[in-house]
């Protein structure tokens, strides 16, 4: 193995370049999602033993090896349920799940809404371009009605998922949206996301120059636009109506802020000390006799 290019002990003082480049196309939307992470976890000193991220399946989970830190590679559409378990086990860990909108969004779906209503503190970062990059171009979740792939060479009929409305509804406390292209805004993004106690859903508008071509950088640099600072991100109701913006104006940035107890800290073995770090002597007998 060539170690040339292999972090040095100080180059691991935070979660940073792993030594090996990535595998993407040129172009890829995934570059800037990648550079935006670093950025962040060194923002956040990260270092990369007291951190752990979750990563899903497809072209986003690729990452596992390009980004230093303690990660897993969960099977596809479970990161999140995976990720939940790390926090449970270790809450005073930040919680990354990096994953595709087909992982996320489809697969995962119904893992999604559950971690959201639960209110668990992870931190979820969706690369969403309405395209299954890794098997070649099929439609993803997101994509629009009609969109035509090799999987709908006539055009998808359902209706796009929508992802910032669904969480929303179900009760995730920070929801935010970003743009690969924009990475010092995006990078802010994931900050605040992970800095927030409660479960944070960063949906990343992600280029795909390969197997999705309508959905390019210039589509989305006409159509995004930053929330200003009149926008109130604690508002629901303006929330839900911007989660409703879909196709010709995008709005990027913090959509919905709120406050309230996360799952772990109603968990009455978690009041003294990590799940992690606690006895696991636990009699099973008398719970087996119950269904014996």
């Amino acid at each position: 193995m060539n170690t040339q290019n292999l972090p040095t002990p100080t180059a691991k003082i935070n979660a940073a370049f792993s030594g090996y480049f990535p595998t993407w196309c040129p172009g890829c939307g995934n570059f800037g999602i990648w550079s935006s992470l670093k950025s962040a976890f060194n923002k956040l000193k990260l270092h990369p033993d007291k951190m752990a991220i979750v990563f899903g399946i497809g072209c986003s989970g690729n990452m596992n090896d390009f980004l230093w830190a303690n990660s897993f590679h969960a099977l596809h559409g479970r990161a999140v349920p995976t990720a939940i378990g790390v926090k449970i086990a270790n809450h005073s860990l930040p919680v990354i799940v990096i994953a595709g909108d087909g992982d996320c969004y489809g697969e995962g779906g119904n893992h999604l809404l559950h971690a959201a209503r639960g209110n668990h503190d992870i931190t979820v970062v969706v690369h969403d371009n309405r395209v299954y990059g890794l098997t070649t171009g099929q439609v993803a979740p997101t994509a629009f009605k009609g969109a035509k792939s090799k999987s709908t060479p006539g055009g998808i009929i359902e209706v796009p998922v929508n992802p910032v409305a669904l969480v929303l509804t179900q009760g995730a406390t920070f929801i935010a949206q970003g743009f690969s292209q924009d990475m010092i805004h995006l990078t802010d993004l994931i900050v605040a996301g992970v800095e927030h106690k409660g479960f944070s859903l960063i949906n990343v508008f992600q280029p795909c120059v390969t197997f999705n071509p309508a959905n390019s950088y210039s589509f989305y640099r006409e159509r995004v636009y930053k929330l200003g600072a009149d926008y109130d991100p604690s508002n629901f109701r303006s929330a839900l109506d911007k989660s409703m913006e879909l196709e010709e104006k995008i709005p990027i940035g913090v959509i919905y802020k709120s406050e309230r107890p996360v799952y772990t800290d109603s968990l009455n073995q978690l009041k003294t000390s990590v799940l992690a770090g606690q006895s696991q002597n636990t009699e099973f007998i008398k719970f087996i006799n119950e269904f014996v």
